[in-house]
């Protein structure tokens, strides 16, 4: 196949650069504890200084990958699949929603809302980033709110993005890993005092696995 005709399939949503996949235990928000299959997507411009996933930035060093053979893949492990990145939204995810739906999944995605809102999805995982807002549209889908605390301005950040979301959309405050030392107490005195908040905890890190 020539490269034209790969960029063609990937603008397309029929491949996609897929960075990795695997089975695991959904460690924050919601469904932490659950086990999931996750696909992890490559490419993403936002940007986050403390991404802990920063060789997902770059598309191109991450292979274009046939969406059918990464749905069949998903099918063998579990009924729940998470789309991430990277930000799996810079790219078309009509075409592997459709298919993973055509399995009878539960299609879950995490995503910063900065591109617009494309696929089908049982559960939408907002965490908005400052570098680069959500786009309108997906405040009101959003499912679960996670904003992720690195200083004391995300609180102010997060009380602006609470106000957009629809109003059964579950709101979660994050410390950023590096933080979190620093950052629970005040967020456990923040939930405290403001009781519509949730504590969400990177459990996959305490616990040691993927």
């Amino acid at each position: 196949m020539i490269k034209s005709e790969v960029l063609a399939k990937v603008n397309a949503g029929e491949m996609l650069p897929l960075m990795e996949e695997f089975y695991t235990i959904q460690g924050e928000g919601f469904h932490k504890g659950a086990a999931a299959y996750f696909i992890r997507i490559g490419g993403c411009d936002v940007g986050c200084h403390w991404c802990d996933v920063k060789e997902s930035w770059n598309a191109e060093t991450h292979p274009p990958t046939d969406v059918k053979s990464i749905v069949e893949n998903a099918a063998k492990y579990s009924d729940t699949i998470v789309i991430t990145g990277g930000e799996p939204l810079t790219w078309d995810m009509s075409y592997i929603t459709s298919e993973l739906k055509k399995k009878g999944l539960k299609i879950h995605i995490e995503t910063s809302g900065a591109y617009d809102l494309t696929g089908e999805w049982d559960w939408i995982c907002l965490s908005p980033k400052k570098i680069k807002l959500p786009k309108a549209e997906i405040y009101k889908k959003a499912h679960e709110l996670k904003v992720i605390v690195y200083n004391q301005h995300d609180f102010k950040f997060a009380e602006e993005q609470a106000e957009k979301v629809n109003e059964d959309c579950i709101l979660y405050l994050q410390p950023e890993w590096s933080k979190r030392e620093k950052m629970m107490p005040e967020i456990v005195d923040y939930v405290m005092k403001n009781p519509k908040w949730k504590v969400s905890l990177q459990t996959h890190k305490y616990l040691n696995i993927p």
